[in-house]
């Protein structure tokens, strides 16, 4: 994406002074200011000119977060224009140009790029001036290489084995209106996601409504996030004892959280929250009959009813389609792909997962601005559809002058405007978690399957005829 000069990529630029061109439509998101600027930040800088400079190889894996079907050489060739006799990098030399430029840029770029989308005046996005943000985790399972296995584990499939591959979890803080996904944790299956909440907490402010489910509860956790100012609507488990202090005209009640019971049995150091409780009359829905309990830090009925926060919790549902769409839709398992993620070495992992999030951030921005220019919720458009949108119109995109460039990124969100979803269903729906798949007639794969030792004899020299 630059010019060549000392230090730089040899390879010829267009007119414009691109190297990859033709991924110059993504520069509206991801600028090359701010690509040099993260490269720059950690210490990725070319002393000599060669073709796989750390400013192109960068460029090429947040292609990959794109053009996620692809194998990093085929990305390479989308990302830049035939030119007759010009060679394209081997696998081999991407690979390991890969590995080199490291998980500091790219991280470092995630979180220089990567910001709420939402204004107080977009659809679906703000409750009584919060923003609405969410907390929830998810598993990928990442190639059966040894380094994998040494670092990320397998989970316990019990006195079946180890699972088939080693997994990661990662636990995400999301602008539940949008769908972004605003910072993240990555650890090995290993560690619980209440372990790893610490390290989202400090991406939380002020304006911030967060939205928990039951699993991350905690006296500590609460506590910290109040002390920057967070207000937090959680579910909690029903069995959690929250003893009425006093009584609400809206049926929630005020009650008290220790640390302890030994707290609890002293009063000491409680916190006061907003208890709701309630439960569901339709037998179709997931839930039905069963108590579900409510906490927030919102204590006034009368600015938060309680009503209105039952409905607004299960925005947090949002979050569960952002794992949706990065898993299912934007880098779905394939036949050369059986694991969820490519890459054979831990780096390599964490490196691919910010470029993913990357990617993932560059459609759901697209769709924001897109819905903007109508007036309506992001929320209304087909992740999907959008993302097939940018993948075929990306090559197309004309960057030689600005009025060029402008007329394509306006043809652009004008196709993505037609990507509408069915918002009367969307709204109204349920899925049980279930599998339709759940055992297989054949062994287990255990330790002594995985790299079998290269055979000694061809199949001829193994045949014994029989009398």
């Amino acid at each position: 994406m630059t010019t060549r000069q000392p230090g730089q990529c040899t390879l010829p630029p267009d007119p414009s002074g691109r190297i990859l061109d033709r991924l110059a439509g993504l520069e509206q998101i991801l600028s090359p200011a701010a690509v040099r600027q993260a490269l720059a930040a950690t210490g990725r800088t070319n002393q000599r000119r060669c073709i796989l400079t750390h400013e192109i190889v960068c460029w090429i894996v947040l292609a990959m977060g794109i053009l996620t079907d692809l194998p990093i050489r085929q990305v390479f060739k989308h990302a830049r224009r035939l030119r007759a006799g010009e060679q394209t990098p081997h696998r081999s030399s991407l690979c390991v140009a890969r590995r080199r430029l490291g998980i500091a840029p790219v991280r470092h770029l995630f979180e220089q790029i990567v910001h709420p989308l939402a204004g107080p005046e977009t659809p679906g996005t703000f409750y009584r001036g919060f923003r609405l943000v969410g907390l929830d985790g998810t598993v990928f399972d990442v190639p059966d290489s040894d380094a994998n296995a040494a670092v990320f584990a397998r989970s316990s499939a019990g006195p079946r084995g180890d699972g088939a591959f080693p997994q990661v979890r990662k636990l995400s803080l999301v602008e539940l209106g949008t769908h972004v996904e605003l910072a993240f944790v990555v650890r090995s299956i290993a560690h619980g996601e209440q372990a790893m909440v610490g390290g989202l907490l400090r991406h939380l402010t002020p304006e911030m409504l967060l939205l928990e489910d039951r699993g991350f509860f905690s006296y500590n956790h609460w506590k910290e996030a109040l002390s920057r100012g967070v207000q937090i609507l959680a579910r909690v488990k029903s069995g959690l004892i929250l003893e009425p202090i006093r009584n609400l005209t809206d049926g929630s009640y005020l009650a008290k959280i220790y640390r302890t019971p030994y707290d609890r049995l002293k009063d000491r150091g409680g916190l006061v929250v907003r208890v709701i409780r309630y439960t569901l009359d339709d037998p179709q829905r997931v839930g039905h009959g069963e108590t579900h309990v409510l906490i927030t830090s919102l204590l006034d009925e009368s600015l938060y009813p309680a009503e209105e926060l039952i409905i607004l919790y299960h925005e947090r549902w949002e979050q569960k389609l952002v794992y949706d769409e990065q898993k299912t839709h934007h880098d779905p398992r394939r036949a050369t792909k059986p694991a969820q993620l490519r890459s054979e070495t831990p780096a390599g992992v964490i490196q691919e997962i910010y470029a993913l999030s990357l990617g993932h951030f560059v459609i759901r921005a697209l769709m924001v601005e897109a819905a903007e220019t109508v007036g309506l919720d992001p929320d209304r458009f087909s992740f999907l559809g959008c993302f097939q949108i940018l993948k075929c119109r990306l090559p197309e995109c004309n960057s030689s002058t600005p009025e060029a460039f402008a007329q394509w990124y306006e043809g652009l969100l004008w196709e993505m405007q037609g990507e509408r979803t069915d918002d009367e269903v969307r709204r109204n729906r349920i899925n049980p978690r279930v599998v339709k798949r759940k055992m297989s007639k054949f062994k287990k794969k255990r330790p002594e399957h995985r790299r079998l030792p290269p055979l000694k004899k061809t199949f001829a020299q193994t045949v014994v005829m029989l009398p």
